[in-house]
């Protein structure tokens, strides 16, 4: 089903399928339910009796075959990494985060078979920014020449990561940011008291907000505001060593607490000290106002855009460091440097 922030959209679609075209690019920021969104669409294009509303009925064969996990016409295309742990490859490689150009050509194999009872068939590619240029080119030739009765649902947090020609040729469908009343009543069930920080953590994306609370959010954002409010005061080449050791504790790998997440929820955590700099609110730690204050006081505003900047060029190339330790002692030596008061940092350079 959809979630409840999505309903005015799926009634647009909905009423607006005779107009539908074969490539249908479903974008947005992450954590808002697109494919929960594009699981349902895709269920009802199978289902043969969807109901009043669009749904899929659940009890035709196409639905019941699609439960079962086993309906031979709904395809979908996603990183090896994101597959369950059990249908991954288990090689001594670790599972790509990237759609390879292999998995479109078997794709394409598939397409050319007959659809069950000559039926529709529905490719669902998820991420569609996970592909490189060579997977993309051979995507853009099924699309232009898509096999009949073929519908392509891209879902793309990143649209504008996609070819050109790709986006040209999709219809597309683009979901707006959650209301936050309506995202909040939502998550409340999900995360309970730790619905506010990560609901907050998470730009206000519940989906988003929900996965974190199923794996240790609350602890994990707790650890990373304590750590990160000692610096500079504490030394930051130490912090970094505990940060390396943290990423590769049992319980940070079981909860998928990653470098790249830990950059992520930095870059946050520094856009909030520019913001509060600058005199606007603070967006992703709204309950850290007395931490921010103490640590920007006598702090310039240029220096915490600098600092803003140099982490965004850390988090550019956080899916594939040489070496993790250095790249977090790297961002908290120029986050320990940009907290430095102006006088100081003046004082220092004479």
């Amino acid at each position: 089903m959809i979630l409840p922030w999505q309903q005015r959209l799926w009634r647009q679609v909905v009423d607006g399928e005779a107009r539908r075209a074969h490539a249908l690019l479903l974008n947005g920021p992450p954590g808002q339910g697109k494919r929960a969104f594009a699981e349902a669409y895709a269920a009802r294009v199978l289902c043969t009796s969807p109901d009043g509303e669009g749904f899929a009925c659940g009890q035709c064969e196409g639905c019941r075959l699609r439960l079962s996990g086993n309906h031979p016409d709904l395809l979908r295309v996603v990183p090896e990494a994101h597959l369950p742990e059990a249908e991954q490859s288990g090689g001594k490689t670790k599972p790509s985060t990237q759609i390879l150009v292999e998995q479109i050509r078997e794709l394409r194999e598939k397409l050319s078979v007959t659809t069950h009872q000559s039926g529709a068939r529905v490719i669902l590619v998820d991420p569609a920014e996970a592909m490189n240029l060579n997977t993309a080119n051979a995507l853009l030739k099924l699309l232009e020449e898509p096999p009949p009765g073929s519908l392509f649902l891209l879902v793309s947090s990143a649209p504008r990561r996609l070819l050109p020609t790709i986006r040209s040729r999709c219809q597309q469908w683009s979901f707006a940011r959650p209301d936050a009343a309506q995202a909040r009543a939502w998550l409340m069930d999900a995360a309970g008291p730790d619905a506010d920080p990560l609901l907050a953590l998470s730009g206000g994306m519940p989906v988003a907000a929900a996965r974190l609370a199923a794996h240790q959010g609350a602890a994990l954002r707790e650890r990373f505001v304590r750590d990160i409010a000692t610096v500079p005061g504490a030394d930051p080449v130490m912090l970094a060593g505990d940060w390396d050791a943290w990423l590769r504790a049992k319980a940070a790998v079981e909860a998928g607490f990653e470098l790249p997440v830990l950059i992520d929820w930095m870059l946050r955590w520094v856009w909030d000290l520019a913001a509060t700099g600058l005199g606007a609110p603070a967006r992703y730690f709204p309950d850290q106002d007395a931490a921010r204050a103490r640590l920007i006081a006598g702090v310039a505003g240029s220096q915490l855009l600098d600092c803003y900047n140099d982490v965004v060029q850390i988090h550019r190339v956080a899916s594939h460091p040489l070496n993790a330790r250095l790249v977090l002692e790297d961002m908290l030596l120029r986050y320990a440097r940009a907290l430095r008061p102006a006088q100081v940092r003046t004082s220092a350079g004479r």
